[in-house]
């Protein structure tokens, strides 16, 4: 799959911020997907003791979640770990993945926030922006926002707010489960972003294609601890 090439990688907090200032007012969230055949998802799994990750990027074929290819790289870590710059800390691994695909993903879904972000540039609008794809977010953890509990059911949602605006959706993944933080990062808006997290559920609280990728990224790590 092709990667074109957008910035190179910066070594300090200060020029990573600028990166994001920089890039913030191109994120395209106006239009509406309204189907796919092929969606990934991607997840990262850290080495325990060394400064190494393990990047998964999983294919999954919409019509019945069926994997379609996988992709893992090994890779150091080059940049610290700073709250709100996650995506200078794994974009350069998730893209080496993402390069060796031979079925590029009409949409793309990760662990990790797109708009829902203090500065709205998370790291799905980061890594839709490198892949020029649909790509959202669909994290496990709350980054910013405000918003009401879902109700109980798989697929329940409610809107998540920054200022007023609406930036995602909270939605219960599973029944029982603690609820998930959707987000568009690219390409897309909220509405598409929620409705391919519920398209793609599947009865554990990551939904298939980011479940898909958490697993073979802790493979590869069991594999090369």
């Amino acid at each position: 799959m092709d990667v074109p090439y957008l910035h190179d990688w910066p070594t300090t907090e200060a020029e990573a911020v600028a990166i994001q200032a920089a890039l913030a007012p191109r994120v395209d969230l106006s239009p509406a997907l309204e189907r796919f055949q092929f969606v990934a998802g991607c997840d990262i799994a850290y080495h325990l003791t060394e400064p190494r990750l393990f990047a998964a990027v999983v294919v999954l074929r919409a019509a019945d979640l069926a994997p379609v290819e996988e992709r893992v790289v090994a890779f150091e870590v080059k940049f610290p770990y700073i709250p709100g710059l996650l995506s200078f800390r794994e974009i350069p691994a998730l893209l080496t993945a993402f390069a060796e695909l031979r079925q590029p993903p009409d949409v793309v879904m990760l662990d990790g926030q797109g708009v829902a972000h203090p500065r709205r540039f998370g790291l799905a609008c980061h890594l839709g922006l490198w892949l020029n794809r649909p790509c959202l977010g669909c994290a496990k953890n709350w980054l910013a926002g405000e918003y009401a509990e879902p109700g109980p059911a798989a697929g329940d949602a409610t809107p998540l707010r920054i200022g007023g605006s609406e930036v995602g959706a909270v939605v219960r993944s599973a029944a029982g489960a603690k609820p998930v933080y959707v987000s568009p990062g690219h390409l897309l808006d909220v509405r598409s972003a929620t409705a391919a997290v519920r398209a793609t559920l599947s009865g554990y609280r990551h939904p298939a294609p980011t479940r898909a990728a958490h697993m073979a990224a802790n493979r590869a790590r069991a594999a090369g601890a």
